[in-house]
């Protein structure tokens, strides 16, 4: 038996760590970068300062919520893609009910509140590759080799590539640069929405440890093949260091420009 239980727990983290890590790994960095940059703003140049970003990232972070929402059958009570609202801090919002005995409706909870990550992200990249001539170039170096080493030398390559001597001196890489840090700076998951993430991971998980009870009892691991279904993941990694990359620019841009600002309040 107690092999069984150690069997049990190791397979079920396992496949959890493969299928899950990513998303909870940088989300918890999205939203500290996010966080630090949007504080840059409002002890420099106070509320406003976040609006400067927020009118552009928070009506997509809301509609991302609005979309996915509407795929797990959600209904949709009310929403405001941008209302900023300077006592409570919400700049946007998006309201919505559902059928709590429906399991795909409740699981549908993980990905609500993980969408805008996962829409920012991959809106990211799309206006890397459709503004910047030499947007595959900057983005190819994060494919491939997703090991710890790999991955350093991938992000270093990008980052040169990205801001190269020929994407400085045009107009339109400062533009995406902007719209950028406008997207990087809402995309990460705000505290209801990390709220809805781990119920719906919950479910997740007890479904899991039911499919390998189920299994083991008759002597088959699932972990190999839970494990293939991560390899499918592979260019949300890319796609998320990217966007780690344009958010700790951001922080770093916010923090140079703001530090004068911020000694003379």
């Amino acid at each position: 038996m107690q092999e069984f239980l150690i069997q049990l727990v190791k397979a079920v983290i396992i496949q959890i760590g493969g299928l899950f890590g990513i998303f909870f790994a940088f989300g918890f960095v999205l939203s500290k970068l996010q966080e630090w940059t949007q504080k840059n703003y409002f002890r420099s140049v106070g509320w406003k300062g976040i609006l400067w970003t927020a009118w552009i990232g928070t009506p997509l972070h809301e509609y991302s919520h609005a979309f996915f929402a509407k795929l797990f059958r959600h209904k949709i009570i009310n929403m405001a893609l941008f209302k900023p609202n300077y006592q409570t801090g919400e700049l946007g919002y998006v309201h919505h009910s559902y059928n709590q005995k429906s399991f795909y409706q409740s699981v549908g909870n993980f990905f609500i509140g993980s969408a805008p990550m996962i829409s920012g992200s991959l809106f990211l990249v799309l206006l890397l590759k459709f503004i910047l001539p030499n947007g595959n170039q900057v983005f190819a170096p994060l494919t491939g080799d997703y090991s710890f080493l790999g991955m350093l030398k991938g992000v270093i390559e990008s980052i040169s590539i990205l801001f190269s001597w020929q994407n400085l001196t045009s107009g339109w890489f400062w533009l995406f640069l902007y719209i950028s840090f406008c997207i990087a700076s809402h995309m990460a998951p705000s505290k209801p929405d990390r709220k809805g993430i781990w119920y719906g991971f919950i479910l997740i998980v007890i479904v899991l440890i039911i499919l390998n009870i189920l299994f083991l009892l008759i002597k088959i691991d699932i972990t190999n093949y839970v494990l293939t279904l991560s390899k499918w993941l592979s260019i949300l990694i890319a796609v998320f260091t990217y966007a780690t990359i344009i958010s700790f620019t951001h922080l770093l841009i916010s923090k140079i420009i703001f530090w004068p600002i911020k000694k003379l309040r």
